[in-house]
């Protein structure tokens, strides 16, 4: 079973920064792919971006390339977003989550975090 805790959003200025973490179990980098997704108000899920297991390759949503950058500490178990040049409509609540195999896919994913809520003002 995969532990996954979200933390670091809140409440920021459009031009703003920052830094989303998800605290994983053990060994979860080792054994499966991540992912950071958003969920807006009446909007579905969406993918932002991507970790392989394998090699740590990163894949990103198209409206968030450039801005956004997905890593990993290994060591703390714990997976990052930074979030630059925030716009108001990256507010949303995001969430990480894990699947197995190394591809970075926007489905099939099988464990998910409960989310933490990023507001972006304009």
């Amino acid at each position: 079973q995969v532990q996954l805790e979200e933390s670091g959003g809140g409440l920021v200025q459009a031009g703003d920064s920052l830094r989303l973490s998800c605290a994983a179990s053990e060994r979860t980098f080792s054994t499966y792919t991540m992912g950071w997704f958003r969920q807006a108000p009446g909007k579905e899920r969406e993918f932002v971006a991507g970790i392989s297991r394998s090699d740590g390759r990163t894949s990103y949503a198209d409206s968030v390339k450039g801005r956004f950058t997905i890593s990993r500490d290994i060591a703390k178990n714990t997976l990052h977003l930074q979030m630059n040049s925030l716009k108001p409509e990256d507010t949303a609540v995001y969430l990480c989550a894990a699947r197995t195999g190394s591809l970075i896919l926007r489905t099939g994913y099988n464990y998910w975090g409960q989310g933490t809520q990023v507001t972006v003002s304009s």
